[in-house]
Order: C-alpha cells, then sequence, then structure tokens
C-alpha cells in the first residue's frame, strides 16, 4: 500500500512539476542554504508527499535542492527518494550518477585515504570501459575484482564489498547485508549508488563530494525517464535522439569557434572535462616522464571546482603537488610563471599550468606575447639538463570565442589545451556539458584525456550534444550582444557611481576580441578600521544584489550563471563559486553578468536607486 502511495505520488508530481525543473542549469541561491542541500529541498517535499498535494504552486515554492544541477537537482533528488522509500532506506543512502565509473571511484578514493581493502563484485558483464589496470596504475586505487553467478555466493569480507549489476528495475535491491554499496547500473541513464548499513554512512558525504567535483548527477531528462519507468513498472527504453550526427556537428562547430583543426572531445561538465584532462596527463607523465614528480599549477582564487578538484587529485597520488600561481590584483600571471616555471625546472619536475583567461572574478587579460615567451623559455634543472616543458590548460569559459590555439595564433606554438564549460555561453545555460580542445602540439596528450574521459563515463549525454548543436552555432553572436549590454551597464556605474572599483576588460583588450559579459564590483565604503570597512561592504552587496532580483524578479537572479540566453546574474565568489577556496584567496566583490537579451534600462533604474540610497 505504501509503495503504491509513493509511487502514484511521484506520477502526479510528474504531472504537475514546474518547467524549470527540466530546464534549468542553475538555481537560485537566494532560497538555497548549501549545508542543507538535498535535504531541505526532501524535508518539505515530504510535508506535501504526506498532505499528498502536488499544485503546481506548491511544487515551485519548493526550496532549492542544488544551486547548481551539475550536483543534483528536484528530480534527482525525487528518484533518490522514490528508491529509498520503496527499499525503506533514508534517502540520504541513495545516490544517482550519469556516469557508471564514477561511483565505483568515488568508494576506491575513500578506502585509499583510510587504507581500507575493496572487493569489487559483479555478476553480468562490466561496463567495457571500466578498465582495472588503468584504475589502479593511474588512480592509485587498490581493489579486487571478482565475479559470480548469484548475490548469494557474496561472503563476509574484511573491508568494503562494492556489488554492480545492470539493473533494468530502477529500484530494485539485493538483500544481502555482507553488501556495502550497491551500484545498479542503468545504460546510457548512468547508476544509482546505494550505501547500505549504518556503519557505512560515513561515506555519503565523500561520495556526494566526489559527484560534486568529478562528474555530475543523473540528468534531469534522464531522471525523467527514470522516474517514468519506476511508476510504469516498465522497463527503461533508449530513444533515437541522432547521437551520431548531433555529435558530428557539436565537434565541427567547436573546431570552426576555435580556429583548430584536432578532434575536440565533449564531456558532462566542465570538471568533468577538467578531471580528464588532469587523469590524462597524470598518466600521460607516468609513461613517459617516469619517476618524475607532477607539478599542477593553480591560481589559488581561481573557480572553486578546478582548485578544489586539483587539490583532491593531488591527494591521492604521492608524485603529485599543487603548486599556487598568484594572478590577479596586484599579482602579474606572467612574472608568477616565470617564477613557478624556474623552480619546478630547477626541480626536473613535470610543469601542467591551469589558468583562466580573463580572471575569474577580476577579468584581468595578460600580456600575451610575455605569456608566450614565459611558456616557450627553455629552462635548465639542477644538473644542467634542459627542463621539460610546460603544458598550459586554459580555461576559457568567459571567453570561448577567442582564437588561442589555431595556426598562427599566441599559444599554438606550445603544447597548449583549452576548455570550457558549456552550460554558459555554449548551451546558454540549457546544460551543463563542456569541452575541450587542443593545439597540433597537444595531439598525444589529447588521446590520454580521451582515454580517460571514457573510463570516467564522462561523455555527453545524447541530450547535451542536441542542445549544444542547437546553441553553439549562434554562440559568437550572443556574446558580441551580451558584451555590448555589458559595456553599457558597466560605463553607466562607472559615471554613477565612479568611486567604485569596476573590474572589467578595457576598450583595447576589448577590440583585440576579449568581450566577456561578465564585471565584478568593489563597492565604496566606509568604517574606522579595516574590519568596519569590510562588513559595510559585504552588506552593502547583499542589498545591491537584493534589491536587483526584488525589483526585477523575472531577469535579475541571485546565482552562479554566465553566458544565459536571458537576464542578468549576480554573486558574491566568496559565498558561491569560490566556496572551497582558502579564506585568505575568497573575493567578497559583487560579481555581474548580463545576458543579450534584457531590459537594461530597468537595471540602470534601479541600480540609481540603490545609489540614491547609500
Amino acid at each position: 500500500m505504501q509503495d503504491n502511495k509513493t509511487l502514484n505520488y511521484i506520477k502526479d508530481v510528474l504531472k504537475n512539476m514546474p518547467t524549470d525543473w527540466l530546464g534549468l542549469t542553475t538555481h537560485r541561491l537566494d532560497i538555497y542554504n548549501e549545508k542543507l542541500a538535498k535535504t531541505q529541498f526532501l524535508d518539505e517535499f515530504e510535508l506535501l508527499f504526506n498532505a499528498n498535494s502536488t499544485e503546481p504552486s506548491a511544487l515551485n515554492e519548493l526550496p532549492t535542492a542544488y544551486d547548481y544541477i551539475r550536483l543534483g537537482h528536484p528530480l534527482s533528488c525525487i528518484l533518490e527518494w522514490g528508491i529509498a522509500n520503496l527499499n525503506d532506506i533514508k534517502a540520504d543512502n541513495v545516490i544517482s550518477f550519469s556516469s557508471q565509473t564514477v561511483p565505483v571511484l568515488s568508494i576506491l578514493r575513500t578506502n585509499l585515504l583510510e587504507d581500507k581493502k575493496t572487493q569489487i563484485v559483479y555478476t553480468g558483464e562490466l561496463p567495457e570501459f571500466f578498465d582495472a589496470e588503468i584504475i589502479k596504475q593511474v588512480y592509485g586505487y587498490h581493489f579486487d575484482v571478482i565475479k559470480v553467478d548469484s548475490v548469494d555466493a557474496i561472503l563476509e569480507f574484511k573491508g568494503s564489498t562494492v556489488f554492480i549489476s545492470q539493473q533494468e528495475d530502477i529500484s530494485h535491491l539485493e538483500d544481502n547485508v555482507n553488501i556495502d554499496f550497491y551500484i545498479n547500473l542503468h545504460g546510457h541513464l548512468g547508476s544509482v549508488l546505494i550505501v547500505n548499513g549504518s556503519h557505512n554512512d560515513h561515506y555519503i558525504s565523500d561520495i556526494q563530494h566526489v559527484r560534486r567535483r568529478e562528474t555530475i548527477a543523473m540528468t534531469p531528462s534522464n531522471c525523467l525517464v527514470a522516474l517514468q519507468a519506476l511508476t510504469a513498472h516498465t522497463p527503461i527504453t533508449k530513444l533515437d535522439n541522432h547521437f551520431e550526427a548531433n555529435k558530428a556537428s557539436v565537434l565541427n562547430s567547436i573546431k570552426e569557434i576555435n580556429g583548430t583543426t584536432s578532434k575536440p572531445l565533449v564531456g558532462s561538465s566542465g570538471l568533468s572535462v577538467q578531471y580528464a584532462i588532469m587523469m590524462g596527463l597524470v598518466d600521460y607523465s607516468l609513461e613517459h616522464h617516469k619517476g618524475k614528480a607532477i607539478k599542477f599549477v593553480v591560481p589559488p582564487n581561481c573557480y572553486g571546482g578546478t582548485n578544489d578538484q586539483a587539490r583532491r587529485v593531488a591527494a591521492c597520488l604521492d608524485n603529485v603537488e599543487v603548486v599556487d600561481l598568484p594572478v590577479d590584483g596586484d599579482n602579474d600571471m606572467v612574472q608568477s610563471i616565470h617564477t613557478v616555471l624556474d623552480k619546478i625546472a630547477h626541480e626536473d619536475a613535470i610543469p601542467y599550468i591551469i589558468a583562466e583567461i580573463p580572471t575569474n572574478p577580476r577579468v584581468e587579460v595578460p600580456d600575451l606575447q610575455k605569456l608566450k615567451d614565459a611558456l616557450t623559455e627553455e629552462r635548465k634543472t639542477a644538473s644542467g639538463d634542459i627542463a621539460i616543458d610546460p603544458v598550459f590548460i586554459l580555461d576559457q569559459t568567459f571567453c570561448p570565442n577567442v582564437h588561442f590555439l589555431g595556426e598562427g595564433e599566441i599559444l599554438s606554438t606550445m603544447r597548449t589545451i583549452s576548455y570550457a564549460s558549456g552550460s554558459k555561453f555554449p548551451s546558454g545555460g540549457k546544460c551543463t556539458a563542456g569541452y575541450i580542445v587542443g593545439n597540433t602540439k597537444a595531439d598525444a596528450l589529447m588521446d590520454k584525456i580521451a582515454l580517460h574521459l571514457t573510463l570516467c563515463d564522462n561523455e555527453a549525454t545524447a541530450l547535451q550534444y542536441e542542445i549544444l548543436a542547437k546553441q553553439l552555432p549562434s554562440m559568437n553572436q550572443r556574446i558580441a550582444e551580451a558584451y555590448k549590454n555589458t559595456r553599457e551597464f558597466v560605463n553607466f556605474i562607472h559615471d554613477t557611481l565612479p568611486e567604485a572599483k569596476i573590474n572589467f576588460v578595457s576598450e583595447e583588450l576589448a577590440a583585440q576580441g576579449f568581450t566577456p559579459s561578465v564585471f565584478s564590483l568593489d563597492l565604496p565604503t566606509k568604517g574606522n578600521t579595516p574590519e568596519e570597512k569590510e562588513a559595510y561592504k559585504r552588506k552593502l552587496n547583499h542589498r545591491l544584489i537584493n534589491l536587483m532580483i526584488t525589483e526585477i524578479p523575472s531577469e535579475s537572479k541571485y546565482c552562479v550563471s554566465y553566458g544565459q540566453l536571458k537576464g542578468c546574474y549576480w554573486t558574491i565568489p566568496a559565498t558561491s563559486t569560490q566556496g572551497t577556496t582558502k579564506e585568505g584567496d575568497k573575493d567578497y566583490i559583487a560579481r555581474v553578468s548580463l545576458s543579450p537579451d534584457l531590459d537594461l534600462e530597468k537595471h540602470k533604474a534601479v541600480f540609481l536607486e540603490f545609489v540614491s540610497e547609500i
């Protein structure tokens, strides 16, 4: 009876759910509590369930489950809640993934750090891209793989037992107390990981963090398919969605946009492709530079996901270390690169540099000729040998239209890889898929990166390819129109509040093609001490954002987005995109991003109102 109530309720929810549950990639920060991610949404969802309420207005008022669908979203939470309800377990113990490999890696990671044994037991077949030897050699994980004919053959084990099985029934759970983790594979949809037993509850936050940083949650569209199959008691079916044609179109668009000829790669998110880059380069180093230390050079205040992921990789591998690269404010990226590369060369180590151009959130662009000179300079080791040349890994999310890598371009003569988050301009905010492109010097590296993107089952989904195929052709035009709005708003703020410090590209840089549509705003402050001034400025940030989203709720939104098709997006990097960044490197300023389509005059009027009140 309870099962029928659960399934019937979910069926009614799917009929009445807000369209944003399927269509948004980023959600509202003003109704989101990160410490209560998933739980706050489900607590209020449970109240509606108990009242048997599925009114569209009630569903629409539920708090944000996660601020970004890469991490999870209403439909992933409901899928996990439904599976948990049907099996009489806690919803926290059920975690859905778009990937079939990464849930396994999430357990192996925790057990590596805890020095705990793992056995992976399976029936049927493991995914063909699950390569145990590469996972052991490159990722450093330790485990045994055992095939069994029946779940009953799984006996007690001193360590963790992970049971992997192909499942048509999304809610099915085998009954064996000796299994610590169930990973049910569901073809093109991804997988569902279930943590079994209270003695394994401490794994849940670690597994969630892996889903946050190295892959994505099962996508909204795939969760919807899974929920429909669950409520209808039917097998999951795969639709013919022109996958190959859409993929070919996307790859051609990426080459055209970047002015390159090498084959690009497309992953399920920006961090998915960054993880493939990092692990691909580790693999390349183990093969070509045996025994040498690997140094990932990363700006300490860059996007928190980049920073955190780099440190997470380094935490698992003895030969990998993260080196800080100060790039913003009083620090010059080129000079920092010289200093860092000189030191790494002296140590005869392998330098991999990850940097954003323009930088985030200060929107700074280095002198590109000097950058090229710094990257191509021949350096010597302590013993006088020629040092290993660096690989430059460029996060081009803010300006994906700029040609860096093609023949004759500024970064064409050294090994360079560029990548972009697809939830920004590439898709106009309609999906999370990210892409990677390399110059001809990086072809051997791209082969390794492709291997690890596939191994982690992190390629873009069919729907993501479909969305990118539709959106990429108009990207450069949208970038130009959004920049025009942003420049006009920046000039207005400068004239209206000249004492504010605005971080944005100069007219000269814009003429070179750097036309971002994001700027950061350091508001004027007052107080007798640095602490008082900082506290006043932080309050002012929130006051401005709250006024904007209150006065223009249809367009102004408090979230971390950028490159969307419509509206204006506000955030404070220190409390959003820099969430895992060290406190001293955080930026407590307002970051603003404008789209090609918004009521700019209304935004000017509300900003003028804000100025009049301070």
